[in-house]
């Protein structure tokens, strides 16, 4: 009767920490989220691009390397889910949320800091992506990193609003 109710006390503790897992992290996702579209809205202005050439006829009166780093860890609930889906393989959402979160705040930093230097395009955009490991071996978070050429460019009027188009 005791290792009854010591597997059902077990078991309430597991199941308890997947529930306070659950809940906080996705309190913590949805709020990251509203603060990362309002961020967004506000860099729309600095057209971001992945190619490695700029047009020839722009004149560029500055440049400088921009970098954009982030780290966001797992949560209780997504590890043990992430678990169970490698049990049976397919696409696990919960982590696939969790680093488009990581991919889009590396961006927004990125472009913070183009933005602080007065930028008009952020050119030759990159974004690297690390697992970072726990002690026992799982995934406990990820690390993502965007960076690119932060440029003024002197003729922006035509330059630039014409690579919009």
């Amino acid at each position: 009767m005791t290792a009854l109710i010591e597997i059902f006390f077990q078991l309430g503790i597991f199941l308890l920490l997947l529930g306070i897992g659950y809940f906080f992290g996705s309190y913590r996702e949805n709020r990251h989220l509203k603060s990362l579209e309002r961020r967004e809205k506000e860099l729309s202005s600095i057209t971001r691009c992945n190619l490695k050439t700029v047009p020839a006829d722009w004149t560029i009166a500055s440049s400088k390397l921009v970098v954009g780093s982030v780290v966001i860890a797992n949560d209780y609930f997504k590890v043990v889910v992430a678990s169970l889906r490698n049990l049976f393989g397919g696409r696990v959402n919960s982590l696939v949320k969790l680093v488009e979160r990581a991919r889009r705040e590396a961006m927004v930093r990125m472009l913070s800091e183009a933005k602080k230097q007065g930028a008009h395009i952020v050119w030759n955009v990159r974004i690297e992506t690390s697992t970072i490991a726990s002690v026992s071996r799982s995934s406990a978070g990820v690390e993502v990193t965007a960076y690119g050429t932060a440029l003024q460019i002197s003729n922006k009027a035509e330059a630039v609003d014409d690579y919009k188009r």
